[in-house]
């Protein structure tokens, strides 16, 4: 087994959402596949193959998916101040380091 080792290919199901540490990528097993003695499991964010033994299981990612929802209206008001706060600095740049030379 490899010495990063997060899980044994045993324990890895279809359906399982898993967590590829070296990028972050995360997703839930699509299919388990053995390749010249090695076991990859699929995942289905990205459609490609990782070693089974160099993913980890990633059951705290459903619940970061399922926190805190955001009201439409306050993010609606949270974006018209953000543009009030731009507008508010663009107005106060008066071009005076514009073509310099």
């Amino acid at each position: 087994m490899h010495p990063l080792s997060f899980m044994d290919a045993a324990e890895i199901v279809v359906g399982m959402t898993v967590r590829y540490p070296r990028t972050g990528t995360a997703g839930k097993v699509e299919r388990i596949e053995v390749i010249e003695g090695e076991t990859f499991a699929e995942l289905d964010s990205t459609g490609l193959l990782y070693r089974a033994d160099l993913i980890e299981p990633a059951a705290s990612l459903e619940a970061r998916r399922t926190g805190k929802k955001e009201n439409l209206d306050d993010r609606l008001k949270r974006e018209k101040a953000f543009e009030k706060d731009l507008d508010d600095a663009w107005s106060k740049i008066d071009g005076a380091c514009e073509g310099g030379g």
